[in-house]
């Protein structure tokens, strides 16, 4: 089983990369197109802002591979924004998977911080992703945009609003929170990820 991890010029990707590792997965970081269509499964992490990250995505044409891709796909923070339709980040037409639209946290209580950073509560949990996780799990976020809740929304959080945490839709899955960051929660999370894969 081959898992590939989109390569561009988002932070955070390395983390992810130990993550597989200790699940016993030795993924292939690439930007290379064939890559990217041949293997079984693929991980489409980052942090980062979204306008130049769909600049670079389009520069290397794997904004369209990424859009075609048949098997599973897992966004993670910014990955999940940009498999959405817009981000008002940037004022930035993205990939297009979700038919969603990235808005910016608008605080309006002094405590309520931008960026939103630290564990927050997930619920709602409606997906195989979910397998074997308890309702209410703690993950770690690091994000001053969201996504709002719509039909493809998995698993929501309540930061300043409830917003979706967690999306899916076909072959498409994805966290605003990071997993690789979020402990045995998280683990487990990126595990069933790799189930999906394998069936």
């Amino acid at each position: 089983m081959q898992i590939a991890i989109v390569k561009y010029n988002a932070g955070n990707i390395y983390s992810v990369v130990n993550a597989m590792l200790r699940l016993g997965i030795r993924p292939t970081l690439t930007d290379d197109i064939e890559e990217l269509q041949r293997a079984d499964g693929v991980l489409f992490p980052g942090q980062g802002e979204a306008h130049h990250a769909m600049a670079y995505l389009r520069e290397h044409k794997l904004d369209q591979v990424i859009a075609n891709l048949k098997q599973p796909v897992l966004g993670i923070c910014i990955g999940q924004q940009l498999l959405c339709k817009h981000s008002e980040e940037g004022d930035t037409d993205c990939i297009g998977v979700f038919d969603a639209k990235v808005k910016r946290f608008t605080p309006t209580r002094h405590e309520d911080k931008v960026p939103a950073i630290g564990w927050n509560e997930i619920y709602d949990l409606k997906s195989e992703l979910y397998t074997d996780i308890p309702e209410h799990p703690y993950t770690y976020f690091v994000h001053s945009y969201y996504v709002p809740l719509c039909k493809h929304t998995i698993a929501t959080a309540d930061y300043v609003q409830p917003f979706s945490a967690s999306m899916h839709k076909d072959n498409f899955y994805a966290t605003q929170f990071h997993p690789e960051k979020s402990g045995n929660v998280g683990a487990q999370i990126l595990k069933n990820f790799i189930d999906i894969v394998r069936r």
